[in-house]
């Protein structure tokens, strides 16, 4: 504990004690009227006032230390007492004895109302888990028949399948994300495939929206998890097809580090006020109000499970001229919960 903290506690204590220190010297200022008007000897009654002032002494320094170790004690439970109260300091009183009780009822309550919150959250998540499975029946069926011939408006309607295909997987990311740790498979990569996954996959919107693919072959092993670093890609590729209307998008490694990858578009660009947020739950920006449908949820998934595979993610973006994101996938200390 600092100086300041020190002169803190004394002050707290002082003031908790008060009571006591007004009513000794208000039966000092008693006792010293009651000589002064029956004319007795001065000594005895400064001598009666020095043992007094001295066994006080005594007793405030002994009431001190309990007061500080008292004070210590709940200080270090403050990490505790979420889990456990059992370390609660033993009652000296009646009252003390009436707010371990509180304090007793108070967490029974919690653990009942987070134990019904989680149960809750647990049949939710199990809920929308099933129906995101189950919902890609139906849609395979949909493409199947899609495909059975081939004309404008069955395209179309491929194209706004695949939209919601992207929604499920999507809604399918999301749910996975608190358990996610348990679910990563870390091993060495080739960048490559990965990013070619990504590249595949939206292959027909590059077409319908005759946007310029600029790819090279990255030549870069990463320690990643495949499946969650191929959707940040491709989380970043639907952004920048999303924003870009015409011009292109070009896939390369940084000059300036052998693990950053890059990923660059022309399009609209975000706003130099907008950029320190994008990354917020929720925050959509200029751009999102825009595009009514935009969830500000995409690039708050991509640097969440960026952080938990130890890799960074940067965004670099001029107005009109287009946007780059730094992906580093350097791995220095990857922490699995």
């Amino acid at each position: 504990m600092d100086e300041n903290g020190k002169f803190k506690l004394i002050i707290s204590y002082f003031k908790f004690r008060i009571k006591e220190i007004i009513i000794f010297l208000i039966f000092s200022l008693i006792f010293t009227i009651m000589f002064f008007l029956y004319n007795l000897p001065i000594e005895p009654l400064l001598y009666g006032f020095l043992l007094c002032t001295f066994v006080g002494i005594i007793y405030i320094g002994v009431d001190f230390i309990n007061f500080y170790n008292k004070h210590k004690l709940l200080n270090n439970l403050k990490r505790e007492i979420i889990l456990n109260i059992d370390e609660l300091p033993e009652a000296k009183n009646i009252i003390e004895e009436d707010y371990n009780k509180l304090i007793s009822i108070i967490q029974k309550e919690k653990i009942r109302i987070a134990s019904e919150a989680d149960m809750a959250r647990s049949d939710l998540m199990d809920y929308y888990t099933l129906w995101a499975h189950q919902i890609k029946t139906p849609i395979a069926a949909m493409r199947l028949l899609l495909q059975s011939e081939d004309n404008e408006q069955n395209y179309e309607l491929s194209m706004e399948l695949f939209k919601i295909e992207q929604y499920v997987e999507f809604v399918l990311q999301y749910l996975r994300l608190e358990s996610m740790s348990s679910d990563l498979v870390l091993k060495e990569y080739n960048l490559d495939d990965i990013v070619k996954q990504a590249v595949r996959k939206y292959a027909k919107v590059f077409i319908r929206n005759r946007i310029k693919l600029n790819f090279n072959d990255l030549n870069c092993r990463v320690l990643t998890d495949e499946k969650w670093l191929l959707f940040v890609i491709e989380q970043i590729l639907s952004n920048g097809l999303k924003y870009t209307k015409e011009g292109s998008i070009s896939i390369y490694m940084d000059k300036d580090s052998e693990k950053t990858l890059v990923i660059e578009d022309t399009g609209i660009g975000i706003r130099p006020e907008d950029l320190p947020r994008v990354f917020e739950r929720g925050y959509t920006g200029y751009n999102g109000r825009l595009d009514k449908k935009s969830t500000g949820i995409g690039l708050y998934l991509c640097k969440k499970i960026l952080n938990k595979l130890s890799h960074n993610i940067k965004i670099e973006s001029e107005i009109d001229k287009g946007t780059k994101v730094k992906i580093d996938l350097s791995t220095i200390n990857i922490k699995i919960e």
